[in-house]
Protein backbone atom coordinates (compact mmCIF):
# COMPACT_ATOMS: atom_id res chain seq x y z
CA UNK A 1 0.00 0.00 0.00
CA UNK A 2 2.69 2.09 1.32
CA UNK A 3 4.49 1.35 -2.13
CA UNK A 4 1.48 2.37 -4.37
CA UNK A 5 1.14 5.81 -2.48
CA UNK A 6 5.26 6.33 -3.12
CA UNK A 7 4.23 5.77 -7.05
CA UNK A 8 1.33 8.06 -6.66
CA UNK A 9 3.49 10.66 -5.40
CA UNK A 10 6.28 10.33 -7.54
CA UNK A 11 3.91 10.38 -10.76
CA UNK A 12 2.86 13.44 -9.41
CA UNK A 13 6.04 15.34 -8.82
CA UNK A 14 7.11 14.58 -12.08
CA UNK A 15 3.55 15.78 -14.11
CA UNK A 16 3.97 19.39 -11.84
CA UNK A 17 7.35 19.07 -13.05
CA UNK A 18 6.85 18.31 -16.59
CA UNK A 19 3.85 21.05 -16.81
CA UNK A 20 5.99 23.86 -14.95
CA UNK A 21 8.64 22.80 -17.80
CA UNK A 22 6.29 23.16 -20.70
CA UNK A 23 4.66 26.42 -18.61
CA UNK A 24 7.90 28.23 -18.66
CA UNK A 25 9.02 27.28 -23.01
CA UNK A 26 5.77 28.87 -23.48
CA UNK A 27 6.38 31.65 -21.84
CA UNK A 28 10.06 31.88 -23.60
CA UNK A 29 8.44 31.58 -26.63
CA UNK A 30 5.33 34.08 -26.35
CA UNK A 31 8.28 37.08 -25.30
CA UNK A 32 10.44 36.37 -28.61
CA UNK A 33 10.31 39.34 -30.46
CA UNK A 34 11.58 39.22 -34.42
CA UNK A 35 14.36 40.82 -35.58
CA UNK A 36 13.78 44.48 -36.78
CA UNK A 37 13.98 44.70 -40.56
CA UNK A 38 17.65 46.34 -42.01
CA UNK A 39 16.82 49.93 -42.67
CA UNK A 40 16.67 51.05 -46.02
CA UNK A 41 19.28 53.37 -46.20
CA UNK A 42 18.76 54.98 -49.80
CA UNK A 43 15.10 55.12 -49.06
CA UNK A 44 13.74 58.27 -51.12
CA UNK A 45 16.70 58.03 -53.52
CA UNK A 46 16.59 56.45 -57.33
CA UNK A 47 18.97 54.80 -59.06
CA UNK A 48 20.88 56.43 -61.46
CA UNK A 49 24.14 54.01 -62.71
CA UNK A 50 25.14 50.50 -61.73
CA UNK A 51 28.82 49.79 -62.07
CA UNK A 52 30.62 46.48 -61.70
CA UNK A 53 34.03 45.03 -61.55
CA UNK A 54 34.78 41.13 -60.49
CA UNK A 55 34.54 42.22 -56.78
CA UNK A 56 32.18 44.56 -56.34
CA UNK A 57 28.76 46.68 -57.14
CA UNK A 58 28.54 50.01 -56.71
CA UNK A 59 24.82 51.44 -57.26
CA UNK A 60 24.65 55.29 -57.79
CA UNK A 61 21.87 57.48 -57.07
CA UNK A 62 20.53 60.64 -56.73
CA UNK A 63 17.04 62.45 -55.58
CA UNK A 64 14.88 62.35 -59.15
CA UNK A 65 17.25 59.69 -60.48
CA UNK A 66 19.57 62.42 -62.50
CA UNK A 67 22.44 63.50 -62.92
CA UNK A 68 22.16 67.17 -64.67
CA UNK A 69 24.66 70.54 -65.66
CA UNK A 70 25.23 71.86 -62.15
CA UNK A 71 25.52 70.41 -58.92
CA UNK A 72 24.73 67.25 -58.04
CA UNK A 73 24.38 65.33 -54.66
CA UNK A 74 25.27 62.23 -55.47
CA UNK A 75 25.10 58.83 -53.17
CA UNK A 76 26.92 55.47 -53.78
CA UNK A 77 26.48 51.98 -51.91
CA UNK A 78 29.70 49.35 -52.79
CA UNK A 79 28.61 45.52 -52.03
CA UNK A 80 30.39 42.60 -52.48
CA UNK A 81 29.55 39.67 -55.23
CA UNK A 82 27.14 37.87 -52.57
CA UNK A 83 25.11 41.33 -51.86
CA UNK A 84 27.15 42.70 -48.33
CA UNK A 85 27.20 46.03 -48.15
CA UNK A 86 30.31 47.43 -47.70
CA UNK A 87 31.15 49.72 -44.46
CA UNK A 88 34.54 50.89 -44.17
CA UNK A 89 35.34 51.90 -47.89
CA UNK A 90 37.75 54.68 -48.61
CA UNK A 91 36.85 56.16 -51.94
CA UNK A 92 37.70 58.96 -54.50
CA UNK A 93 35.87 59.57 -57.61
CA UNK A 94 37.51 61.06 -60.84
CA UNK A 95 34.67 62.71 -62.73
CA UNK A 96 36.35 62.86 -66.60
CA UNK A 97 34.63 64.46 -69.46
CA UNK A 98 35.77 62.92 -72.97
CA UNK A 99 35.34 65.16 -75.76
CA UNK A 100 36.44 64.42 -79.41
CA UNK A 101 39.32 66.96 -79.17
CA UNK A 102 40.41 66.52 -75.20
CA UNK A 103 39.35 65.18 -71.74
CA UNK A 104 38.75 67.27 -68.68
CA UNK A 105 37.33 66.93 -65.34
CA UNK A 106 35.20 68.68 -62.71
CA UNK A 107 34.75 69.96 -59.25
CA UNK A 108 33.63 67.45 -57.01
CA UNK A 109 33.81 67.55 -52.64
CA UNK A 110 35.20 65.28 -50.58
CA UNK A 111 33.14 61.86 -49.87
CA UNK A 112 31.30 61.37 -46.53
CA UNK A 113 28.91 59.02 -45.20
CA UNK A 114 25.25 60.06 -45.92
CA UNK A 115 23.68 61.17 -42.11
CA UNK A 116 22.02 58.36 -40.31
CA UNK A 117 23.79 55.72 -42.46
CA UNK A 118 26.49 53.11 -42.05
CA UNK A 119 26.99 52.15 -45.75
CA UNK A 120 25.85 54.64 -48.12
CA UNK A 121 28.57 57.61 -49.29
CA UNK A 122 28.01 60.82 -50.62
CA UNK A 123 29.38 63.78 -52.30
CA UNK A 124 28.58 67.15 -54.64
CA UNK A 125 29.52 67.32 -57.97
CA UNK A 126 29.31 70.02 -61.05
CA UNK A 127 29.30 69.34 -64.57
CA UNK A 128 29.99 71.84 -66.64
CA UNK A 129 28.34 70.37 -69.63
CA UNK A 130 25.91 67.85 -70.50
CA UNK A 131 26.51 64.29 -72.56
CA UNK A 132 25.86 63.94 -76.14
CA UNK A 133 26.16 61.43 -78.42
CA UNK A 134 29.97 61.79 -79.43
CA UNK A 135 30.82 63.10 -75.96
CA UNK A 136 30.39 61.63 -72.36
CA UNK A 137 31.21 61.49 -69.25
CA UNK A 138 32.84 58.58 -66.94
CA UNK A 139 32.84 58.18 -63.60
CA UNK A 140 35.78 56.61 -61.98
CA UNK A 141 35.77 54.89 -58.53
CA UNK A 142 39.25 54.35 -56.73
CA UNK A 143 38.88 52.60 -53.24
CA UNK A 144 40.48 50.60 -50.63
CA UNK A 145 38.59 47.96 -48.14
CA UNK A 146 40.70 46.30 -45.44
CA UNK A 147 43.86 47.67 -46.55
CA UNK A 148 43.14 46.13 -50.91
CA UNK A 149 42.37 48.50 -53.78
CA UNK A 150 40.27 48.51 -56.30
CA UNK A 151 39.11 50.43 -58.86
CA UNK A 152 35.63 50.63 -61.44
CA UNK A 153 34.71 53.06 -64.11
CA UNK A 154 31.67 53.79 -66.29
CA UNK A 155 29.51 55.84 -67.99
CA UNK A 156 26.92 58.18 -66.95
CA UNK A 157 24.52 60.29 -68.88
CA UNK A 158 24.44 64.43 -67.43
CA UNK A 159 21.59 65.76 -68.66
CA UNK A 160 21.44 70.05 -69.61
CA UNK A 161 19.52 72.12 -67.29
CA UNK A 162 16.91 74.45 -68.32
CA UNK A 163 18.14 77.28 -66.65
CA UNK A 164 21.74 78.14 -65.51
CA UNK A 165 22.71 77.36 -61.75
CA UNK A 166 26.77 77.15 -62.16
CA UNK A 167 29.09 79.54 -63.86
CA UNK A 168 32.73 78.77 -64.83
CA UNK A 169 34.94 81.97 -65.35
CA UNK A 170 38.75 83.71 -65.79
CA UNK A 171 38.75 86.22 -62.62
CA UNK A 172 40.99 89.41 -62.61
CA UNK A 173 43.52 87.84 -61.03
CA UNK A 174 43.88 85.20 -64.05
CA UNK A 175 42.65 82.09 -62.43
CA UNK A 176 39.52 79.94 -63.65
CA UNK A 177 36.72 79.55 -61.44
CA UNK A 178 33.52 77.64 -60.91
CA UNK A 179 30.66 78.48 -58.96
CA UNK A 180 27.68 76.68 -58.69
CA UNK A 181 24.08 77.19 -56.41
CA UNK A 182 23.46 74.21 -54.32
CA UNK A 183 20.62 75.93 -52.78
CA UNK A 184 17.34 76.85 -52.89
CA UNK A 185 16.49 73.69 -54.39
CA UNK A 186 12.66 74.07 -53.50
CA UNK A 187 12.20 78.12 -53.33
CA UNK A 188 9.46 79.70 -51.94
CA UNK A 189 7.79 83.49 -51.43
CA UNK A 190 10.08 85.56 -48.77
CA UNK A 191 13.16 84.66 -47.70
CA UNK A 192 15.16 81.36 -48.52
CA UNK A 193 18.44 80.04 -47.66
CA UNK A 194 21.12 80.37 -50.01
CA UNK A 195 23.72 78.10 -50.77
CA UNK A 196 26.71 78.31 -53.06
CA UNK A 197 30.16 76.36 -53.51
CA UNK A 198 33.13 78.03 -55.71
CA UNK A 199 36.34 76.29 -56.82
CA UNK A 200 39.47 77.33 -58.84
CA UNK A 201 41.06 75.62 -61.67
CA UNK A 202 44.61 74.43 -61.16
CA UNK A 203 44.77 72.30 -64.21
CA UNK A 204 42.34 70.64 -66.83
CA UNK A 205 42.15 67.89 -64.19
CA UNK A 206 42.43 69.55 -60.79
CA UNK A 207 39.91 71.42 -59.11
CA UNK A 208 40.18 73.31 -55.70
CA UNK A 209 37.88 74.50 -53.06
CA UNK A 210 38.23 78.89 -52.83
CA UNK A 211 37.66 79.57 -49.45
CA UNK A 212 37.27 83.20 -47.45
CA UNK A 213 35.74 84.71 -50.04
CA UNK A 214 32.42 86.78 -50.33
CA UNK A 215 29.62 86.13 -52.72
CA UNK A 216 27.21 89.59 -53.37
CA UNK A 217 23.89 88.78 -54.66
CA UNK A 218 21.32 90.79 -56.45
CA UNK A 219 18.20 89.11 -57.42
CA UNK A 220 15.98 90.60 -60.07
CA UNK A 221 13.04 89.61 -62.41
CA UNK A 222 13.64 90.79 -65.62
CA UNK A 223 10.26 90.17 -66.66
CA UNK A 224 8.98 92.57 -64.71
CA UNK A 225 11.00 95.65 -64.79
CA UNK A 226 14.23 93.72 -63.76
CA UNK A 227 12.94 94.60 -60.03
CA UNK A 228 15.13 93.61 -57.04
CA UNK A 229 13.76 92.84 -53.63
CA UNK A 230 15.20 93.38 -50.08
CA UNK A 231 16.98 91.93 -46.73
CA UNK A 232 19.42 89.61 -48.87
CA UNK A 233 22.19 88.53 -47.77
CA UNK A 234 26.02 88.24 -49.08
CA UNK A 235 26.88 84.89 -49.24
CA UNK A 236 30.25 83.71 -46.78
CA UNK A 237 32.29 80.42 -47.32
CA UNK A 238 34.25 79.00 -44.71
CA UNK A 239 38.04 78.88 -44.89
CA UNK A 240 38.53 75.43 -46.45
CA UNK A 241 35.52 73.66 -47.95
CA UNK A 242 34.47 76.18 -50.79
CA UNK A 243 30.56 76.00 -49.85
CA UNK A 244 29.00 79.74 -48.97
CA UNK A 245 26.04 80.53 -47.17
CA UNK A 246 23.16 83.41 -47.04
CA UNK A 247 20.04 84.35 -47.82
CA UNK A 248 17.59 85.65 -50.64
CA UNK A 249 14.65 86.92 -50.68
CA UNK A 250 11.52 86.38 -53.67
CA UNK A 251 8.98 88.74 -53.23
CA UNK A 252 7.22 87.00 -55.49
CA UNK A 253 6.82 83.39 -57.79
CA UNK A 254 8.10 83.90 -61.37
CA UNK A 255 11.31 83.53 -62.94
CA UNK A 256 14.56 85.21 -60.93
CA UNK A 257 18.05 86.08 -62.08
CA UNK A 258 20.15 85.95 -58.82
CA UNK A 259 23.14 88.19 -60.44
CA UNK A 260 26.72 88.06 -58.53
CA UNK A 261 29.66 89.51 -57.65
CA UNK A 262 32.50 87.85 -56.31
CA UNK A 263 35.29 89.82 -53.97
CA UNK A 264 38.30 88.13 -52.34
CA UNK A 265 39.46 88.24 -49.14
CA UNK A 266 40.88 91.75 -49.94
CA UNK A 267 37.35 92.96 -51.24
CA UNK A 268 39.28 92.65 -55.08
CA UNK A 269 36.74 91.94 -57.45
CA UNK A 270 37.00 88.82 -58.82
CA UNK A 271 34.32 88.94 -61.27
CA UNK A 272 30.47 89.56 -61.74
CA UNK A 273 29.09 93.73 -62.41
CA UNK A 274 26.49 96.04 -60.11
CA UNK A 275 23.48 96.40 -61.65
CA UNK A 276 22.57 100.02 -62.72
CA UNK A 277 22.25 102.62 -64.94
CA UNK A 278 22.55 100.38 -68.29
CA UNK A 279 24.24 97.25 -66.81
CA UNK A 280 21.02 95.43 -66.50
CA UNK A 281 22.59 92.06 -65.63
CA UNK A 282 25.84 90.76 -64.18
CA UNK A 283 28.48 88.88 -66.37
CA UNK A 284 27.99 86.07 -63.78
CA UNK A 285 24.49 85.39 -62.54
CA UNK A 286 22.18 82.20 -61.58
CA UNK A 287 18.73 81.61 -63.06
CA UNK A 288 15.38 79.78 -61.63
CA UNK A 289 11.91 79.50 -61.64
CA UNK A 290 9.15 78.64 -59.10
CA UNK A 291 4.85 78.95 -59.27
Amino acid sequence: MKSIKSMMLNSMIIFMSASILLSSCKKETIEEKPLPEPKNEVEGLILNTTFNNDKHTINLYTSNGKLQTGYNNIYFQIKSKDGNLQQNATVKILPMMHMTGMSHSCPISSISKKQGTSATYMAGIVFQMASNDMEYWELTFNYTIDGVEYNMSGKVVVEQTSKKTYSSFMGSDSVKYVVAMTEPVNPKIGINDMKAVLYKMKDMNTFEPVGGYTIKIDPRMPDMGNHTSPNNTALIGDCCSGEYAGKVNFTMSGYWKINLIIEDADNNVIKGEKIEGTVKSSSIFFELVFN
